[in-house]
């Protein structure tokens, strides 16, 4: 009886990792690092200051009392009593997420569409024309076979 050995720890792990989209995987995490960045450059650089210029530039300061009297130390920033609720941060994260998607869609996925579904229409066109010049290669191929049955039937004839 012979028993199948059943594959090492190491030999999974090399299979794992030699997975193709594992590789696409870790490319894809650190190209999203990377436009992270620049995202969130363009968010604070430009559209952040944008917002500001018309409310203001600092929402996390909005609040509410739950349980009054709240106070805050101006030095830390803590609460030193009461239960406040900041809603100003829930509004200012909301409003950077919605921003940030923004972004990535007018700057990145839109443009990327575009370019995407050109280059499928240029693609199908240069298809479409194969197929034409496919086709006429036929029709002429189909003309010359019948011209040579033609001439076969004739030449048979006068003999």
């Amino acid at each position: 009886m012979s028993e199948k050995k059943q594959p090492g720890v190491w030999e999974g792990f090399k299979a794992f990792l030699m997975r193709g989209n594992v590789v696409d995987l870790a490319v894809a995490v650190v190209i999203g690092a990377a436009f992270t960045n620049i995202v969130n450059s363009v968010v604070k650089g430009v559209i952040s200051p944008l917002v500001g210029a018309f409310g203001t530039k600092d929402l996390d300061k909005y609040s509410s009392c739950l349980k009054s009297p709240c106070k805050f130390d101006e030095a830390t920033g803590t609460v030193t009593s009461g239960i406040p609720i900041l809603w100003g941060t829930v509004l200012s994260a909301t409003l950077t997420f919605v921003i940030t998607a923004a972004v990535v869609y007018f700057l990145m996925v839109l443009p990327m569409s575009k370019y995407l579904a050109a280059q499928a229409a240029r693609q199908k066109a240069k298809e479409g024309t194969q197929e034409v010049i496919e086709v006429s290669e036929l029709e002429v191929l189909k003309e010359i076979r019948d011209a040579l049955v033609a001439q076969r039937g004739s030449g048979h004839s006068q003999d």
